[in-house]
């Protein structure tokens, strides 16, 4: 499904940036138009004239979330050496750097999916989009030294990065996303990652 996006002038980024704050922090459904003109320095007028709705801001919050995030993730394991275990578990590192740095109350995504599980809404198809790519991404790392184990493997990372990220926002015990990673290695180690290794002790 294409997503509408709008052209990004100086004044709908200022809206983008306190929105995506405000989201972020409070909740979707928790922050009002009103309270994004505020924030932005823009009047309402401004907002819609920009956006033309409540859900476009959220669709445009979510997209550049998503956007940033891809971009992260693939600088991180680009260097990486293909057909390594070391390849998958930057993923786990690159993860734990965008929470700590980027998401202390979790992952963006599944905290906009508790607000908007309808697959009608715009911005669904972002929400469940990026999840999408991180399977795919996850079968396609394991393929390249385990092919007949892809998609099993690749599903039980899944799970494990996205327990992981969820316990992230929880707080519930230090580290989540550490813990997921070692339990990975121990994953792969046993779907035959021959020669390979994940360049730690």
């Amino acid at each position: 499904m294409s997503t509408r996006r709008i052209t990004m002038t100086p004044g709908a980024r200022r809206v983008l940036t306190a929105a995506s704050r405000l989201f972020y922090e409070r909740g979707i459904h928790a922050v009002g138009v009103d309270l994004i003109a505020s924030e932005a320095g823009v009047t309402k007028k401004t907002l819609y004239d920009r956006f033309g709705s409540k859900e476009q801001i959220v669709v445009e919050y979510l997209a550049d979330r998503d956007e940033r995030w891809r971009a992260f993730v693939t600088e991180r394991i680009e260097p990486v050496e293909r057909g390594s275990v070391a390849r998958i578990l930057a993923v786990f590192d690159a993860s734990r750097a965008w929470m700590t740095e980027s998401s202390p109350k979790g992952c963006s995504m599944v905290n906009a999916h508790a607000e908007i599980s309808d697959a009608a809404h715009p911005a669904h198809p972002i929400i469940t989009g990026q999840k999408e790519w991180m399977l795919a991404l996850f079968t396609d790392l394991v393929r390249e030294f385990a092919p007949a184990r892809a998609e099993e493997s690749a599903r039980t990372l899944m799970l494990l990065h996205e327990g992981a990220m969820v316990a992230h926002g929880l707080r519930i015990f230090p580290d989540p996303i550490g813990h997921a990673r070692d339990r990975a290695r121990d994953l792969l180690a046993g779907a035959g990652a021959h020669g390979s290794h994940d360049g730690t002790p």
